[in-house]
Formats: structure tokens, sequence, C-alpha cells
């Protein structure tokens, strides 16, 4: 297995490292920014991948790179799991959403790093990654109410955390968002919580200039009509509260 280059402009590139899952635990995608010699790890998954992400991002960075942050889209397994460790083998300060600091410590979190686990406000913010800015968004109830993504300017990569995920999609790339769907309508439809907060996304994505979308599970939105075609697809979907809210009564004995 190998990396795939997203972008690499010889300063500045953005890597989606090999797929590590196995078992019956999710896929799950770990990207990995690096500007000159500082780097940014998105959601790096559990304990069974540490090691292997870890060393493949250690090989990635080279020898005088330093992994700057560790990025938390939101408080899932899938993703925090194995902070203590990458706050152990690294460096690094690892961000996530002011509403999931306390609870991050309940996989482990030692005391000896605690310190390096920082609150994103409810807003967003601005990273800076070498000479160069990343941009924290807010996606709030996309699908947790404590949730980022990342823009990265440099690249116009727009790393989407579970919007956009996909299961089973036999290839890395989207070749044909039509064909696409339907590895990612069950999930979106149960896991994003109502069309409200997907349609204010669409509106306020519409303002970054987008060359691809990265999510965190599935396949990745290479180009920008494809990343275009989701958006707007996105902007129309029913889900969550919209059609659960009228499903829920208590159970029944058969």
């Amino acid at each position: 297995m190998s990396s795939t280059i997203l972008f690499d402009d010889g300063t500045h590139k953005n890597l989606l490292l090999p797929d590590y899952s196995e078992g019956s635990a999710v896929q799950a995608n770990q990207h990995l920014i690096i500007h000159g010699t500082e780097g940014m790890i998105l959601d790096p998954g559990g304990h069974k991948v540490f090691t292997k992400v870890l060393s493949e991002t250690t090989a990635r960075l080279g020898r005088g790179g330093n992994l700057k942050y560790v990025f938390l889209s939101h408080q899932d397994p899938d993703i925090v799991a194995a902070t203590n460790g990458w706050l152990f083998a690294t460096e690094a300060t690892a961000y996530i959403s002011a509403l999931w600091t306390r609870f991050v410590p309940h996989f482990g979190l030692d005391k000896l790093v605690a310190s390096r686990l920082l609150p994103i406000p409810d807003e967003g913010t601005f990273l800076t990654l070498g000479d160069d800015e990343l941009m924290i968004v807010p996606a709030h109830f996309l699908h947790s109410p404590g949730n980022f993504q990342v823009y990265d300017p440099r690249s116009k990569i727009l790393y989407s955390g579970d919007l956009g995920a996909s299961l089973g999609a036999p290839y890395i790339e989207v070749p044909s968002f039509d064909e696409h769907v339907k590895y990612m309508e069950g999930f979106h439809r149960r896991y994003m919580s109502g069309g409200a907060v997907m349609r204010a996304w669409a509106r306020m994505v519409r303002e970054l200039d987008i060359e691809c979308i990265a999510p965190q599970h599935g396949a990745v939105f290479r180009g920008r009509e494809v990343s275009k075609r989701f958006i707007d697809w996105i902007e129309t979907l029913e889900c969550g509260i919209d059609l659960y809210a009228d499903k829920l009564r208590l159970p029944r004995k058969p």
C-alpha cells in the first residue's frame, strides 16, 4: 500500500495515507498535510491503526520534519481513541471542539500530555503551518454537535470529516457522482442531523474555492465539478430529524 498524493507543489503536500482498516472496524481515512518541515495529521484513528499511521506519518515528514498538529474533527472513537499515543510519541498539539475536551480523557489521556489537547471555539479559527494558514471551518451537527472541517487554501482541499462519507465504494476517487450516491445515501440520511444545517453548510462552503473534497470515510471528490455536485446534493437531501422525528415511539413486544 502507498499514500495517494492529492496535491504537491514541491513545498506543500496533501496525502491520503494507506488504508489500514481491518476486521469489523469501519473504514476510515487518515489525511496528512505537510508544508515545508511541518505537518498536520487529520483524524488519526484508533489504537489498531496507530503504529502504522504514526510510522507512515514520520516517514512522510522525513528527517527534520515536525508533526505540529493533530486535528480531531469530532469525538468519535475512530478519530480520537489513540490521541494519548500521538501526544506521547510526538510534540504535536491536538485540537478538538471545546465541547469534547473533557470527554477525550475517557480514552486514557495522561496528565503529562493533557495540556496539549486544546479547544476550538464554536466559530472556528485559523492554524499556521509553516508560512501557510489553514482554516478550521465550523460544521456543527454534521454529524456531531461539536464538529469542524479543515480548508487548505493552498491545495484548495476541503477536509469534510463525516460529511461526504461513503461505505463500500471500490475506488479511492469518485469516478461518477451519480453512480457514487448509492454508497453515501444511507449513511447521510441516518447520521446527519437535518436538512436545515445541510443547507446552511452548502451556502457557507460555496464561498470557498474548492477543487477537492476529502472525507474521513471512503472516496475523495477530486475536481471542481464533482465537488460542486456533492455540495448541490447535500443542499437538497432530507436526513436525520426530517425523516425520523415522526417515527419515535415506544417499542412493542412481538
